[in-house]
């Protein structure tokens, strides 16, 4: 497996984190086969690396409500 230098990419915030600084997941969308997400308040720390594919299934499954609360 070859290793993602993530320390030069772009992070946005997801529409999911609230305003107060808590739950702040931030994700890259700097590669087209793999999407890095973070923890906002944790710079430095580690990234977990999802395939797109895998991660757009995510999200769908959460914007439809398929995975409760």
């Amino acid at each position: 497996m070859r290793s993602i230098d993530l320390s030069v990419v772009t992070w946005r915030k997801s529409s999911y984190s609230n305003s107060d600084g808590g739950a702040c997941v931030e994700v890259s969308d700097d590669f087209a086969t793999v999407v890095p997400v973070r923890d906002s308040k944790v710079l430095d720390g580690p990234a977990l690396v999802f395939p797109a594919a895998s991660w757009t299934s995510f999200v769908s499954a959460i914007r439809g409500g398929q995975l409760g609360d």
